[in-house]
């Protein structure tokens, strides 16, 4: 059934009347006090397997845990982790697990959907992930200036259109490259292969080049004029060094990790840190339909490093008081292994049940929220939805869940469905 809700005037002459900005603040009208200023997400890309990272069931025998039989204890009494995560069960005060995770949604662009917009595919809109309704309500907020309120390191997501029936502004910026490499070529902002001395003879040449430059006194060259130093103080100025990982010590990068993952935890880091409110690390790889294991001895070690660092950075800098870091995937994997050929040891899609992690921002540490049953296969109790958990983020963020959205049409979309719950257990 759909609610609607009556208003004295219209959005068209709300947004006449208003202005994108004033629309912003009537949004977030009858929001709850701020805890989070950012949020980082990251995104796991395919879909990991619960059984194989933060709801481990040795009982359940080879055919569901595999090799991964030996769960360790954490630093909260009672919580236990895949043993490939040592430095994260040492940190596990600062983060909640959620591993009443459920939608019973099985393939990839229906169940990303779902896990990034808090909505169930089929509706005849097109709803915007989280990251561009953030972007959308708090990026007029953020202290970045030039930089975009809303990025993903390093490739889109690709499973759907992040900023839904917004419009394409709020599209999150895909920074492209590399942060691994000697220098992190960022879309338009580094090219690779282009010294700053370079670029900066680029410009002046173009100057030179330029013969009307000094007859030129109208506004539309004015405005021309001013993208033009915009566009060059993200590639030659102060804000585009935010992009800059050579400005951290060797140390510090070490201690992230030389690899793709590990230094975008890193990027991730600088970004919240100069105000950026939504930053997305889409981190690829968890497909695992063949050779689960295999990759999971790879991944998990790089993995357990960067959030590890990610965490405890944050929070020795005082950034994780106010920084949601949030981990999913799209969905879990089938909890019983499928060993004949040709998956060889992998596993499918699970909807019915998958884990979530959250920190910081407000949401406390050290808890626990749903069960699975003792094979991994449905939720035990306290099921939890993509919009409970996205409903939460906002409030905490101080973006009122219960308002509406602007939408082309002109008609009063709500934010969030009406069924949406709040995580009341860890917040």
């Amino acid at each position: 059934m759909r609610h609607t809700y009556p208003l004295e005037f219209s959005r068209r002459d709300l947004l006449r009347l208003m202005g994108a900005a004033g629309l912003a603040t009537a949004l977030r009208a009858g929001a709850q006090p701020a805890k989070a200023k950012a949020v980082i997400q990251i995104w796991m890309w395919g879909g990991p397997a619960h059984l194989d990272t933060f709801d481990p069931k040795p009982a359940a025998g080879y055919d569901y845990c595999g090799p991964f039989d030996k769960p360790i204890a954490t630093n909260v009494d009672g919580i236990r982790i895949n043993e490939l995560l040592p430095l994260l069960a040492r940190q596990a005060d600062k983060y909640s697990l959620i591993r009443g995770m459920t939608h019973g949604l099985f393939a990839h662009e229906t169940a990303s959907y779902a896990v990034q917009t808090g909505r169930k595919p089929g509706d005849r809109l097109v709803y915007p992930c989280a990251g561009a309704v953030v972007s959308l309500l708090k990026g007029k907020d953020a202290s970045s200036g030039l930089i975009p309120p809303y990025i993903v390191l390093t490739q889109p997501q690709g499973r759907f259109a992040e900023n839904g029936f917004l419009s394409e502004r709020y599209r999150p910026f895909a920074t492209g490259g590399d942060p691994a490499q000697t220098r992190f070529a960022v879309e338009g902002v580094v090219a690779q292969g282009i010294s700053d001395k370079r670029q900066q003879d680029r410009r002046q040449l173009l100057h030179q080049l330029n013969t009307l430059e000094k007859a030129r006194d109208d506004a539309a060259w004015k405005e021309l004029d001013q993208a033009e130093q915009q566009a060059y103080e993200l590639i030659l100025g102060d804000a585009g060094k935010v992009f800059d990982l050579a400005q951290e010590s060797d140390e510090m990068r070490d201690r992230y990790g030389r690899n793709t993952f590990g230094q975008s935890c890193l990027a991730a880091r600088r970004l919240v840190e100069r105000g950026v409110p939504y930053v997305t690390i889409n981190y690829q790889g968890w497909d695992t339909h063949r050779q689960n294991f295999q990759t999971m001895r790879q991944k998990l070690p790089q993995m357990d490093k960067g959030m590890a660092v990610l965490l405890s950075d944050l929070a020795d800098r005082g950034l994780l008081q106010s920084t949601i870091v949030w981990w999913s995937g799209e969905f879990g994997r089938t909890p019983r292994v499928q060993w004949e050929a040709p998956w060889n040891g992998g596993r499918n899609h699970w909807g019915d049940c998958f884990c979530a992690l959250v920190a910081g921002g407000g949401f406390q540490g050290g808890h626990v929220v749903g069960s699975t049953d003792a094979r991994g296969e449905q939720v035990r109790d306290r099921p939890v939805y993509p919009a409970d958990v996205i409903g939460t983020i906002y409030q905490l963020l101080g973006i009122d869940p219960d308002s509406k959205l602007p939408n082309p049409d002109g008609q009063d979309v709500p934010l969030m469905p009406a069924s949406a719950g709040r995580l009341t257990e860890i917040v």
